[in-house]
């Protein structure tokens, strides 16, 4: 649909970890295969009942890039936000 021009994306985030990265990527390693599934249910629980669940519709977010970073995509928020990789093997 995004490469046919009939999706009105931005962004896309394509996550591959089990469990939407839960014990790798900047989380706490949990022990178990258990405390790994009750660790992804209370995640998906608090996203179920968040009054925003979209970064691009919460209200501080836009006021951070209306009064600071000016417009997403745009020189201070590139500068501020991305991040770049080095090769450190």
């Amino acid at each position: 649909m995004i490469k046919a021009g009939k999706a009105d994306y931005h962004f896309v985030e394509v996550m591959c970890c089990p469990g939407g990265c839960i014990g790798g990527g900047g989380q706490p390693i949990p022990g178990t295969n258990e405390i790994r599934k009750k660790r992804i249910e209370g995640i998906y629980n608090i996203d179920i009942n968040s009054a925003i669940r979209k970064s691009h519709e919460n209200t501080v977010i836009e006021v951070l890039y209306k009064e600071f970073l000016g417009k997403p995509l745009g020189e201070m928020s590139h500068k501020l936000l991305h991040t770049h990789y080095i090769n450190r093997s």
